[in-house]
């Protein structure tokens, strides 16, 4: 971590700055300017946030020398990951196909994906079924899937669905963006023994989409995917785009299967067949469409 201070910054703030470094365990490089102090943490810096440095009296800026995450990285393992659910191998260089259950090109599909627990955005639209409901049709939908001989993707909005989700027997856990943040869901499927797919939402980094499935690395789940499902475009045809850049970069990042999904992102100038050959050409381990 590289700690830029301000211009002339007194030397208590120096001093407040070393001792946030001292106070984790690692010691301190200075380098002293005619105007500014640079001050380097030497050690393991993935205990800090550089926000923690930024927040104090007299930094101007602080900067991690290498990323926040250690286990999902190429350093950790050259090679891909390679993870297997029935049918679905991700990370075996085919490309493996997912569909919604109910989709026309489901039998072509090598899985199928469930979204039993959606909630409908707008509250004047029909809203979801009862709980009990819902753990019925989720039980039917993996039921379904299976009798098909494929893999059950189902999607999780909350972590109390989680054990209904274990007990109906799926497959693969799909993690939406909107719980990118949620370090309690997190953790949880961080104790799991099942795949789960890790989806950023359109307004996330790379950064913070590797940072979450760090987070359930840690906690001993390594069968880890990651997905992306869109980020914000300025096409006025469209709100969002698939972000190419973003899967490229974390199939060069990481040893993780990657897993595109572009159900919501065609439109009449990017029909689904050329989100497909993009998503392939740009590194993706499977596609759901």
């Amino acid at each position: 971590m590289i700690i830029v201070m301000q211009a002339h910054a007194p030397e208590a703030d120096i001093a407040a700055v070393i001792a946030l470094i001292h106070e984790r365990g690692l010691s301190e490089h200075i380098s002293r300017g005619a105007e500014r102090t640079i001050i380097g943490a030497v050690g393991d810096e993935r205990v800090f946030d550089p926000r923690e440095f930024e927040g104090m009296a007299g930094v101007e800026k602080a900067m991690r020398v290498v990323h926040g995450w250690r286990i999902i990285s190429r350093e950790t393992q050259a090679e891909n990951s390679r993870i297997s659910a029935r049918s679905l191998v991700l990370g075996g260089g085919t490309l493996q196909r997912i569909a919604p259950l109910h989709a026309a090109h489901a039998d072509e599909a090598d899985a199928l994906l469930a979204d039993p627990f959606f909630v409908p955005g707008n509250p004047y639209t029909q809203q979801p079924e009862s709980e009990n409901q819902q753990i019925r049709n989720l039980q039917a939908a993996v039921a379904a899937i299976h009798a098909h001989h494929k893999a059950a993707v189902v999607r999780i909005r909350d972590v109390r669905q989680l054990e209904a989700v274990l007990q109906a027997e799926a497959d693969v856990l799909y993690l939406g963006g909107e719980l990118m943040t949620n370090r309690v869901l997190q953790a949880e499927v961080g104790r799991l023994n099942m795949p789960v797919v890790v989806c950023k939402d359109k307004h996330h980094t790379v950064e913070d989409w590797l940072t979450a499935a760090e987070h359930i690395a840690l906690k001993g789940n390594h069968l880890l995917v990651l997905g992306e499902a869109g980020t914000l475009s300025l096409n006025p045809h469209a709100s969002y785009r698939l972000d190419v850049d973003a899967i490229s970069q974390a199939k060069i990042l990481t040893h993780l299967p990657v897993l595109a999904n572009i159900l919501r992102l065609p439109h009449k100038f990017m029909p689904a067949e050329t989100l497909f050959q993009l998503a392939a050409a740009a590194g993706a381990d499977a596609v759901v469409y």
